[in-house]
Parts: C-alpha cells; structure tokens; sequence
C-alpha cells in the first residue's frame, strides 16, 4: 500500500513534466488567452493593436526557425512581408474600386497619380482565390529561387546577412519609385472591405484578429513539429557542421532552401492579415529598419527557443507603441541599449533566465526525487560536465539516445 502512495506522485509528476503535456497545456493557455480573454477585456481599438502584434509575430516564428536553428541571419525578411502585404492590398483596393465596367474597376490612387487605367499585371488580383494563392507561393518561391542561387555557391554569414539587407533596401525603393502602381511613399490605404465584410464593424474586426490569432498558433504548431523531425536535427546540424554533414552525403543548401522558403511563407501571411488589421502598408513597413525591428524581438525573446521569438516580438511591439507614446525621442535608444544588454549578458535572449531557473530547480532536487525526463528536442537536454543521455557511461540505459537537437549549444533556453 506504501508503495502506491510514493510511486503515484511521482508518476504525475512524470506525466506533467513530460514535453507533450506540457506542449499540450501551453496550447491550451494560449488559445484561451486569445480566443476569450483578449476579446472579454479589451476595447476595440486595443484589439486591433494586439491583432497587428501577433502578425509580426509571424514574422518572428519564421526568423526563430530560419536564424535560430538554422543559423541564417535573415535581415532582409520585410521583403517577403511586403510582398504579402502588398498582394493583399492590391485584391482589398480593386474589391474597393468595383467591377470593370466602364470606367469603374481603378483604385482612387491611381485616377490620381497614374493614367487612370489597372495594369495587366494588376488585373489577376481581382480574384480572391489567385490571390491567396499568389501570398502563399510568390514569396515562398522567390526565397526559394534567392536560397538556391545563394546556398549553393556556400554563401553565408555576414555576408548572407548584407545580401539580404540590400535586397530589403532595394525592395523599398523599387515600391517608392512607382507611385502609379504602388502607392510610392504613401503606400496603399483607405480599405473598405475584407474578401466582402465590411472592415469598419467592429464584429469584422473581431473576426480578423481571430484570424491571426490562428494563424500564429498554426505557425508555433508548425515551427516546433519542424523542429522535434529529422529536418530539425539536419538544421542544427547544418549551422554547427555544414562540411561534415555535407561529408555524410546530405546537401546543406536544400536544408537552408526549405528552412528559408518556410521562414517566407510565415513572412507573408503575417504581412497579408497585416493589411486589413491595420489598415495601410507602406515602404515604410517593409524596408531596412522594419527588418531589422523583427529581428531585435527575436533576439531579445530567444532565438533558438520556441516561444521565445513570438513573445520577444510581442513584448518589443508593445514597447515601441507604449512608450513612443511618452517618449517618442527616446523609443530607439531604449530598444538599442536592450538590444545590447541582451547581446552582451544574455546571448540566449530572456528565455535564458527561464532556463537558468529550471537548471537550479532541477539541482535542488532532493535524491529519491523523480527526474525531469528529455524534452522532444525542444529543452536542453545536458549540462558541462554531466553524462549525455543515452552516450556510453551515462549510467541511464533506459533513455532515449539525443539527437542533434538536443546538443545544440545555443539553444539552452529552449521551451516547449
């Protein structure tokens, strides 16, 4: 009778400490979060904020993969933002301007500033269905084109990351120099309709940030099933040794390729919810800076963790709009002196903090205690000077054998 009572603690212990439950749980909260405490506590407009917040956040799902685990320093993603973005605007300023009957069917925009007449290249986007269609496979396919030409020439790290940056720059230009079909400077804006809802209702508006609600937990959903898989091991072990695994006969740049591709993919559906949520997309948006903004919320979060990057990009988004407010002077060099801090003193972002706190729970563990078993590739899984799981002289034949997930050095702030 004894024994019942000490092992079914422990086995509940057990099974909440295991990776699926807890992956499972963190779900849950999540979604009940978003789906019924957001919408039950704040107003309309602050909706809406938190609505735009979890759009870059998308972004920052995709860096955490492509960066974070794969080791690319991606400082051009405002590109494939943009381009979602703007395939988005383009579909909501036709849907505004009508059918082509006469002289209907031609954004306000462009009866100013242009010839008064849609170009051909304009014109397919009038449909919903090519354009959707177009946000998920044009950027996805250009960063597949751009990966390829570059991964397979072995182009990589600064010089990887200044490539990227010119193409963000670029990018941003080439929207200003054509105000006829772009909007220049002051972008595309004044939209009225949402795929046929009308976006000044307040229950359209609710229906949106649901939207991008789930599609941020679909991309965490994503991201981490990427990341426990075989491909996740290749990426890691890509970005640590990519001559020896180029030596064991696996092609590194179709891993990078895939990773990047994926990283785009989140990119642009982020930069296409961006648009009716919050109502303009400009060069502004898309170019250097705004580039390097998404990366600053993934580093401060943690890059190689999980959650990391979404709430690094929340809580760096909330800032920027809070304290702008106050201090609208003093907003940037607030963000480059916690960008610093993180860089300098806690090279794992804040989930390092979370990790330096459950390494000392787990050492003050009373002998006899039950132990946390491995994570699925998503915490870390040794410490310097103890025995790796599942090695010769682990003293544990009963654990599973870590994959290269679980040596990744800099993913010691993992969560689940």
């Amino acid at each position: 009778m004894s024994a019942v009572t000490t092992e079914s603690p422990s086995r509940l212990s057990a099974l909440y400490r295991s990776s699926r439950a807890r992956v499972i749980v963190g779900f849950a909260v999540a979604a009940v979060l978003l789906f019924a405490v957001a919408p039950a506590t704040l107003s309309t407009f602050r909706l809406g904020l938190l609505g735009k917040f979890l759009c870059l956040a998308m972004v920052a799902v995709g860096i955490g993969l492509a960066w974070g685990r794969g080791g690319m320093l991606t400082l051009g993603q405002g590109v494939f933002f943009g381009l979602g973005a703007y395939l988005m605007a383009m579909h909501l300023k036709l849907a505004d301007a009508g059918p082509v009957e006469g002289s209907g069917g031609v954004p306000d925009f462009m009866m100013l500033y242009g010839s008064g007449e849609v170009p051909g290249w304009w014109e397919p986007f009038r449909s919903p269905v090519v354009t959707i269609l177009a946000i998920a496979i044009v950027p996805a396919g250009l960063a597949a084109l751009l990966g390829f030409a570059v991964f397979t020439r072995r182009v990589r790290g600064a010089y990887f990351a200044i490539l990227s940056q010119a193409l963000a720059a670029a990018f941003a230009i080439l929207l200003i120099g054509q105000q006829a079909t772009t909007g220049g400077t002051n972008g595309l804006n004044g939209f009225r309709s949402f795929f046929g809802y009308d976006l000044a209702d307040p229950v359209n508006k609710r229906m949106l940030f649901f939207l991008a609600a789930g599609a941020l937990l679909v991309m965490v959903a994503v991201a981490r099933q990427l990341m426990v898989s075989r491909f996740g091991e290749l990426l890691v072990a890509v970005r640590d040794q990519e001559n020896r695994v180029r030596f064991l006969g696996y092609d590194p740049a179709q891993v990078k390729v895939v990773a990047y591709a994926v990283a785009a993919f989140m990119a642009a559906v982020g930069g296409a919810l961006f648009v009716p949520i919050v109502g303009i997309i400009s060069p502004a948006d898309v170019g250097v800076v705004p580039s390097i903004g998404f990366l600053i919320g993934v580093a401060i979060g943690g890059r190689a963790t999980l959650l990391g990057p979404v709430l690094g990009s929340i809580a760096v988004s909330w800032a920027q709009t809070s304290l702008s407010e106050a201090f609208p002077s003093g907003w940037i060099y607030a963000q480059g002196a916690l960008f610093i801090l993180v860089v300098a003193f806690l090279p794992g972002g804040l989930a390092e903090l979370f990790t330096r706190w459950r390494r000392s729970r787990r050492g003050s563990v009373p002998d006899g205690g039950a132990p946390a078993p491995g994570d699925d590739g998503t915490s870390d899984g040794s410490r310097p000077g103890a025995a790796r799981t599942g090695e010769p002289g682990s003293g544990d034949p009963t654990v599973e054998p870590q994959t290269a997930v679980d040596h990744d050095p800099a993913t010691s702030g993992r969560t689940a």
